[in-house]
């Protein structure tokens, strides 16, 4: 086992229990080729992936490509909706396209054009998750999730819950692409975090981004599901399933 994946090791040997991690994918719609390259790391593996589809970016052929897998691995591959269009409406502060300056009204229009977009694409209905892009929204966002039947928002662990009743929370714990001071953390940063997340006892989730992911960093993604398929200890679900079962209204 490389020596990045020890911490993880380690974690899992002291888990209490089993410890479950799932995988989202963000921004399908773009570089579809780099998504195609990780969609088989995890079909290799037999592990489920959550794929967040830009319904904007998403073109015709890539959601045939996509059905045809679903077709094989129905459980393993699953989408849902990501944002409208991936842009920054903000003038000002960190980008985001469900911020303070889209009013509700906007945003629920937003949301609803998304989901008829994925509907119309797809021959099996979307999964009910919305993750916005980069992460950020606004309560506002909460609320035109839940107006629209929508009953999943998947952020990142740092924010702060809006805890909206009917709107179930499914934060990412570890970003695959984080970066300290403009530059790229390493692996072993990376299996500390994963490890750090293991500990703290909650649902682990791993954020990818395919498009500005290399052959480098699909081969660590394929040494850490095979430690994870491995492991007595771990589980891999898909989002739905969490949501179905793990976490809390």
């Amino acid at each position: 086992m490389s020596a990045w994946l020890e911490p993880v090791r380690e974690a899992l040997a002291r888990a209490a229990g089993t410890v479950t991690f799932f995988f989202r994918d963000d921004d399908a719609g773009w570089g579809d080729d780099r998504l195609h390259r990780l969609l088989d790391v995890f079909d290799e593996a037999a592990a489920p992936i959550d794929l967040a589809v830009i319904p904007h970016a998403v073109t015709s052929a890539l959601a045939l490509a996509l059905e045809e897998r679903r077709r094989v691995v129905p459980e393993l591959v699953r989408v849902h909706q990501h944002g409208l269009a991936h842009v920054n409406h903000e003038e000002t502060g960190r980008k985001c396209e469900f911020g303070v300056s889209r009013s509700y009204e906007q945003q629920l229009d937003d949301i609803v054009t998304g989901q008829r977009i994925l509907r119309e694409l797809f021959d099996v209905e979307p999964d009910s998750i919305f993750t916005p892009p980069w992460n950020r929204c606004t309560a506002d966002t909460a609320r035109a999730v839940y107006a629209t039947g929508i009953d999943v928002l998947s952020r990142e662990s740092r924010a702060e819950p809006f805890g909206l009743p009917g709107v179930r929370e499914l934060p990412v714990s570890v970003d695959w692409m984080r970066e300290r001071d403009g530059v790229r953390v390493t692996p072993a940063e990376t299996g500390d975090a994963i490890a750090d997340a293991v500990g703290a006892g909650a649902p682990v989730g791993v954020m990818l981004h395919h498009a500005v992911m290399d052959g480098a960093d699909r081969a660590l993604v394929a040494e850490l599901l095979a430690l994870l398929q491995n492991s007595p200890a771990a589980r891999l679900a898909t989002m739905r399933q969490l949501a179905r079962t793990e976490v809390p209204a």
